[in-house]
């Protein structure tokens, strides 16, 4: 195609109905004061949206707009354009069309990159719109460094040498070692985990090898493999990072430490543990930036959502999440908090460890080598005249009395604990030990719940179910397995070929209610556990789960890999 004409973007939006002349006045002196592009000043004053620019631009020049989010991008080809020429001209090659390269730029009327562009790919360009947020995750997603890590363990090899060096002590002398082998392959990994959304970066010492995994969307994937000798100086480094002690190899230890990463502050807890091999290191990533910590973010039904709000909004009471390690309990009790925090009450948490920093929380990090324990802490806590108290995790007879008890004073006490689902949990404070009536007269309600993945939107197709899962469909579907219709992900780009992309909560409810209380002190479980259920009317984590999958959001697999957590 020919050089695309220069044009003034105020005045296309203008011509096409989508911008006032007053608020193009107003978004030119504000970019004259800001010095930031006009279009970000259209979107950010909430003039018009990107995709309204796009599709404006597309109009005027005749050229297609492409969405991203469907298009199924391949990275050899997106990587003849380099990395830093395609995040400064906001750019993306996209198909090689026998004589020209597609590119989508978020701005076709920049003539400077388009020409820039051609020069470097040595082909001539045919050009289509495309939403910049979109554009730049897509670099984000596809030029990863993987590569690079790669190159930086083999220069750490060769630094490391066949001799045992003690890297990390040469770090602790020289703090300011920025271009060290190690610290730049770290860096690396961290970028490249952030890009991916990884939740858990794992690295593990293996019989003549180190690998490197990360956890995405709760399931883990191999980022690279390097020489084993590398091992003890990544640990070393990452002991000094938090503050462990270097000389201890023969006992597992436990630290955190605060890493920034592409501008985002990302709050890393890590263990380390001694394997056969050598120091195993597992870092879970907390992007304290981009956490949204609201109740309406996290997949809780309507109803279900207005009823555990009216319940967390009493003055006093038990409210328990359970669920396995890794079903989001942490974060539902964090939403929880963050909906109560206000100036006129007082919160206290206990934690092992604090995940999330809260202003005006009061939040106690719970040290056993120092007997700061849940119990001992919680008992502190309930002298500094708190209006709400969250308790980590129940994890012992004595913690959950005192906590029990403190509902029955006054206080509104959230916290965890690990049940299969929501009609087992009094049953199991029972067997724990705490008394059938502080049971029956101080919880509130049980909420259960598990994390299921998402399928990507990019590459969502038809699927038929299997008679295996149309069997199961059937239990909550009824008659209506056949009228309903089920999807799954092809994999793509955008998924990393996984088919899922994200993941949402899944959740059942159940309210103490007075029937549900003098159940509670029947010393029959199987009543209790039969008004329980008539409570919940069958509102279960598996019916959540069923409907996701009717409405198009997760995959049959998912729901019965969930629902076989829990009791049928």
């Amino acid at each position: 195609m020919s050089r695309p004409e220069k044009v003034r973007l105020g005045e296309i939006l203008v011509q096409q109905k989508l911008l006032s002349e007053e608020q193009l006045g107003l978004a030119l002196a504000d970019q004259k004061r800001s010095g930031r592009k006009l279009g970000r000043v259209f979107v950010e004053n909430g003039y018009v949206s990107e995709e309204q620019i796009a599709g404006a631009l597309a109009r005027q020049l005749n050229i297609p707009y492409l969405n991203l989010k469907f298009f199924n991008i391949n990275p050899e080809i997106v990587r003849l354009l380099p990395e830093t020429q395609a995040r400064r001209f906001r750019a993306l090659v996209l198909e090689d069309r026998r004589g020209a390269l597609l590119v989508g730029m978020s701005d076709p009327t920049d003539l400077f990159a388009y020409d820039e562009i051609a020069r470097i790919v040595k082909q001539d360009i045919e050009l289509a719109v495309v939403n910049e947020t979109e554009v730049m995750a897509a670099i984000d997603r596809i030029y990863r460094r993987t590569e690079d890590i790669s190159d930086l363990a083999r220069e750490l090899e060769q630094d490391v040498g066949d001799a045992s060096v003690d890297f990390g002590a040469l770090a602790a002398a020289n703090p300011n070692l920025e271009e060290a082998p190690v610290v730049k392959l770290l860096q690396s990994v961290f970028d490249d985990a952030t890009q991916v959304r990884a939740s858990d970066i794992h690295i593990e010492p293996q019989e003549g090898r180190l690998q490197i995994r990360f956890r995405i969307d709760g399931v883990l994937h191999l980022q690279t493999e390097a020489d084993i000798k590398i091992a003890p100086s990544l640990a070393l480094r990452l002991k000094l990072m938090s503050d462990l002690d270097i000389s201890e190899k023969r006992l597992p230890q436990d630290g955190r430490f605060v890493a920034r990463v592409k501008n985002q502050r990302i709050d890393v807890r890590i263990s380390t543990m001694p394997t056969q091999y050598g120091e195993s290191v597992v870092m879970r990533l907390l992007n304290q930036g981009g956490t949204q910590l609201r109740l309406d973010a996290i997949g809780m039904p309507r109803g279900l959502l207005e009823r555990f709000r009216a319940i967390i909004q009493r003055p006093n009471g038990l409210v328990l999440v359970t669920g396995p390690t890794g079903s989001g309990k942490t974060t539902t009790l964090y939403c929880a908090l963050s909906e109560l925090n206000s100036v006129e009450k007082k919160l206290i948490t206990v934690e092992d460890p604090v995940e999330y920093r809260l202003a005006g929380i009061n939040q106690v990090q719970v040290n056993d080598k120092i007997d700061l324990n849940f119990a001992r802490v919680l008992r502190s806590a309930l002298r500094q005249d708190p209006d709400i108290v969250l308790v980590g995790e129940m994890r012992d007879q004595e913690t959950a009395a005192i906590g029990l008890r403190a509902a029955m004073t006054g206080h509104l006490v959230l916290s965890t604990l690990h049940t299969n689902d929501a009609l087992g949990t009094p049953l199991r404070l029972m067997d724990m030990g705490v008394p059938r009536y502080m049971v029956g007269s101080s919880l509130q309600a049980v909420l259960a719940q598990r994390l299921v993945r998402m399928i990507c939107e990019s590459c969502t197709s038809p699927y038929e179910p299997t008679p295996t899962e149309r069997e199961w469909l059937s239990l909550e579907l009824r008659d209506k397995v056949d009228k309903a219709r089920y999807f799954h992900g092809k994999g793509c780009s955008h998924c990393n070929g996984m088919g899922y992309r994200g993941r949402t909560g899944v959740y059942e409810l159940l309210e103490m209610t007075r029937a549900v209380v003098d159940a509670a002190n029947d010393p029959d479980p199987a009543h209790f556990l039969k008004v329980a259920a008539a409570q919940m009317a069958g509102e279960t984590l598996r019916r959540h789960a069923v409907q996701l999958v009717v409405q198009g959001r997760t995959t049959i697999s998912e729901a019965m890999r969930i629902s076989n957590q829990v009791e049928e």
